[in-house]
């Protein structure tokens, strides 16, 4: 066990600088709590917009790494329900410190708010016949949790609910978890009736979502001299993922590996590329190339040049202000003695993709499916009875 606790300190000290950046929870939770008070009208279609969230505040760091940790979609450990809280307790302190660096919380609630209130703007002028439009937070680990969204949705009682994930790409262990959740929630009570749900799973080729990181590829490329360029090596960059959920069927890397390809379209393939993984934690294999290691290969081939590009986050956080920004950016490029290092910014409220994500919901709510195959189905090896629960709870409730 020694051992064990051994190789998931090594692992974890990168893990626990991947989940940390600004934000005021108290003002963004006044704003949440207080939807309804501002704005009178009844609403007729709710959009319930899915993230793992993070804490907006050093105090808020252990309740989080405790939910990650005991969240057996998101990780699996030996002895989790021992396991995962002496972790959490363990990395706490580091982690606040992580998180100090970056502003003290995380920025999550107010990009996610701020993409909320922009796309159900617009929303209500291209379908003013689901109007009017709001949305709702439900984050993983931190307020606003499910339970927290789905009570202010029962309070204002639409006609529709659109469960919508904002992980462009699907992964049981984010997507999958935040999905999980609901189900959990009605586990215990009635979905309210009279309400008509649907769900958008993933959009991980939207072409004004490789729209927009074309934008923030072609912005951060404008900053280097112009006669290095062309030899700018473009690292997309995505949370890894154990190779033990890739073989059994998750489709995330696939799914990334598309975004990529839709983005490198929209540039007419302009720079060299390449997908690498960051964000490993425990001992088990992960995707790789990653980051840091692809960042140091390429240095020892004489490549000076290099923009990172989250390309699995739609909105900045403790993997893009601290890993890529602060690790990645600063300290291993003057390691490396890299030239330049450049970091596209997350979509965030870049006009394009609060149009992408406009246009998503609209075309869900004029078209439909209201569930599609893809997200009734499971991994081909899975083994996960809750998740073949979950899915048929789904199927009935979107019927």
């Amino acid at each position: 066990m020694q051992c064990l606790f051994s190789a998931f300190d090594m692992n974890l000290s990168r893990f626990s600088r991947s989940i940390l950046p600004i934000g005021k929870w108290s003002s963004e939770k006044a704003r949440f709590l207080s939807t309804s008070a501002v704005n009178q009208q009844k609403v007729k279609t709710a959009v319930l917009m899915l993230n793992m969230g993070g804490p907006q505040n050093t105090q808020q760091v252990h309740d989080y790494l405790l939910g990650i940790m005991t969240d057996r979609d998101m990780i699996q450990l030996p002895v989790q329900s021992k396991l995962g809280p002496w972790i959490a307790q363990r990395r706490t302190e580091e982690v606040q410190k992580k998180y100090q660096e970056i502003g003290g919380g995380s920025p999550i609630l107010k990009w996610t708010n701020r993409q909320g209130e922009l796309m159900c703007s617009q929303l209500d002028k291209v379908s003013p016949e689901t109007a009017p439009h709001r949305h709702y937070v439900a984050f993983r680990y931190v307020t606003p949790t499910t339970a927290e969204a789905v009570a202010q949705i029962e309070a204002d009682r639409p006609e529709r609910v659109v469960v919508f994930s904002q992980y462009p790409q699907y992964s049981c262990a984010t997507s999958g978890s935040s999905f999980n959740a609901l189900f959990d929630h009605f586990r215990k009570r009635t979905a309210p009736a009279g309400i008509s749900w649907s769900v958008i799973d993933r959009w991980p080729t939207h072409p004004l979502l490789a729209k927009t990181f074309a934008e923030r590829i072609r912005e951060e490329l404008a900053k280097f001299p112009p006669e290095r360029q062309r030899d700018v090596i473009l690292m997309f960059s995505a949370h890894s993922l154990p190779l033990k959920a890739v073989n059994r069927g998750d489709s995330y890397p696939s799914e990334v590996g598309a975004t990529v390809q839709a983005v490198m379209q929209e540039l007419n393939h302009c720079n060299p590329h390449v997908l690498v993984w960051q964000s490993k934690v425990g001992p088990l294999p992960w995707l790789e190339p990653f980051t840091d290691a692809a960042l140091k290969a390429y240095s020892r081939q004489g490549k000076k040049n290099f923009i990172l590009i989250p390309i699995a986050f739609v909105n900045e956080h403790i993997e893009t202000l601290h890993e890529l920004d602060i690790e990645y950016c600063h300290e291993l490029a003057q390691e490396l003695k890299i030239e330049r290092v450049g970091r596209a910014a997350a979509p965030n409220d870049h006009p394009i993709f609060i149009d992408a994500l406009t246009d998503i919901v609209a075309q869900h709510l004029k078209k439909g499916p209201k569930i599609t195959p893809k997200f009734l189905s499971r991994c081909p090896h899975c083994v996960n009875s809750r998740c073949s629960e979950s899915k048929n709870w789904y199927k009935t409730l979107c019927a």
